[in-house]
């Protein structure tokens, strides 16, 4: 949706007008669920640090503030509000609350794996923080994991765009790294489907 919204051109033009603010914004306010290309607009920034237009640094201490700040918005969120909308929407789609509280459990047991590594995937970079919150992970350790995978995240994105974007065209780098985190989603999902099989099987064994 927000690459239909925003084009590539759209972001570089919005990137070279607003600078180290339009990183912070398109990262914090796609972290907080808005539909905000906040990957693509960290690659420009890198891009455009790359070719001398913003300064490195700046650009990735952006990326990093925006990302642990959005994240932060959707850890409270899902603390306070998660799981009764959670529960609500269980009903709708006539999944059992066991079911469900064995799916926060089992998040809760990899909560600091997924707050770290989700940033690399599509939608779980968004989700992370609000399930962390239902989870109820104690916030000094969320607030830990959460730098610490926005920086990895961010260093890799800038890193990546700064080197590599006088090489290969800004567009097929962004188109890379998309596919990248959408292929991760795939393999997430996988994981999950394989837990909830192995569940149900157990749970046929057992009765």
């Amino acid at each position: 949706m927000s690459s239909e919204l925003f084009s590539l051109e759209m972001i570089q033009a919005i990137a070279r007008e607003y600078g180290y603010w339009a990183v912070f914004f398109g990262i914090m306010l796609e972290n907080m669920g808005l539909p905000l290309p906040g990957e693509t607009v960290t690659l420009v920034g890198g891009f455009l640090a790359g070719s001398d237009e913003l300064r490195y640094s700046w650009v990735l201490l952006s990326a990093i503030a925006g990302a642990v700040l959005g994240d932060n918005f959707g850890y409270w969120l899902g603390f306070y509000g998660g799981w009764p909308l959670l529960l609500r929407l269980g009903k709708l789609l006539r999944l059992e609350e066991t079911k469900l509280i064995r799916v926060r459990d089992q998040f809760s047991q990899n909560a600091d794996k997924a707050v770290i590594l989700g940033r690399f995937v599509a939608l779980l970079r968004i989700f992370a923080g609000p399930l962390a919150g239902i989870a109820k992970m104690p916030y000094w350790k969320f607030l830990l994991c959460n730098f610490i995978g926005a920086g990895l995240w961010a260093a890799v994105m800038v890193s990546l765009a700064f080197f590599v974007g006088s090489v290969i065209p800004l567009a097929t780098l962004v188109g890379w790294v998309a596919q990248f985190a959408v292929l991760a989603l795939a393999a997430v999902v996988a994981w999950v489907g394989l837990f909830w099989w192995l569940e149900s099987r157990q749970s046929v064994n057992n009765s």
